[in-house]
């Protein structure tokens, strides 16, 4: 147990002097006859007597102790470590085929909602590509802006000139927002449904390896039928994720359900912060003002 302000301490000296100050006085006596006789001394009684008198002293030790402010510390407990999630979402014109009862970008942005929804506590980005990249939603817990993006950002309503698909383009970018966020383990969800040539004749592999190198993990989601292509799956491979063929809306929530599982956030262990701790001395002193007040109805000094 610590105290707030312990240099109030040092006033516990003037109560405690009081203490051996009531103790051992002697007061003043007033002779009377049956003094001079020979009669039992009640050594209980004084001290009853006594220790009635030091209860005041009690507690104004206790006010001097609630003073100082009283703490103890909480208990340890465990915190969950943040995962920074970025979504790089394309927005080519192929994502408006059929998927489903939908198209290929509603399933994408409806799985993204559903995901942010149950996995809690984590800073989540939104990036969408197609020509060119647009940095729609920073890395935050605030996940509320995602609930408004579906209707802005499907492909048929952006500028002609951004429905081409550059995959590596998104990826470096996702990369510089990820190394301008908070600490905490780094991941990129990718979504598309064609090839890029801006990963061909080895640049897939440069990605992988810069990605690598700044700890951060690439998951692939293929939203169309058919295999995902082979540079996307270096990247992943090489970053310690995966890549996962969503051929409908049921498989693409599995999909995220196993990125759920493979993704648990770290818990750490948290230092205990300290907290009041006055309900003891409330106690005592409420036991010891009505231990006083029972004695008052029957223990007396007479005056001599």
């Amino acid at each position: 147990m610590t105290f707030a302000h312990p240099w109030l301490l040092i006033l516990l000296v003037l109560p405690v002097g009081l203490a051996v100050y009531l103790w051992k006085r002697g007061g003043r006596r007033v002779p009377l006859p049956f003094d001079h006789q020979p009669l039992r001394r009640e050594r209980l009684l004084g001290f009853l007597l006594k220790t009635a008198d030091l209860l005041p002293v009690l507690l104004l030790m206790l006010a001097i102790a609630i003073l100082a402010g009283p703490r103890r510390f909480e208990q340890p407990r465990s915190e969950r470590e943040m995962t920074n999630i970025l979504f790089c979402l394309d927005v080519s014109g192929s994502m408006m085929a059929n998927f489903g009862s939908g198209t290929r970008y509603d399933a994408a942005m409806g799985a993204v909602n559903d995901f942010i929804t149950y996995r809690k506590g984590d800073a989540f980005g939104l990036t969408v590509f197609g020509s060119a990249v647009l940095n729609w939603v920073p890395l935050t817990n605030d996940v509320s802006a995602f609930k408004c993006a579906p209707p802005f950002l499907r492909p048929d309503v952006l500028p002609g000139w951004f429905g081409g698909t550059n995959i590596g383009m998104a990826l470096r970018s996702a990369e510089k927002t990820m190394l301008a966020g908070d600490s905490g383990d780094r991941m990129i969800v990718l979504f598309t449904d064609g090839m890029s040539a801006d990963l061909m004749n080895g640049q897939d592999i440069a990605i992988a390896q810069s990605l690598k190198r700044n700890n951060i993990k690439v998951y692939d989601v293929h939203v169309a039928e058919g295999s995902p292509p082979d540079e996307v799956g270096v990247i992943a491979s090489m970053t310690g994720g995966e890549v996962f063929a969503a051929g409908d809306p049921a498989s693409l929530k599995a999909v995220f359900a196993k990125i759920d599982e493979m993704e648990k956030a770290p818990l750490k262990r948290v230092t205990p912060d300290p907290v009041d701790f006055f309900q003891p001395f409330a106690l005592a002193g409420l036991g010891i003002g009505g231990l006083y007040l029972l004695t008052l109805f029957g223990l007396r000094h007479t005056p001599w």
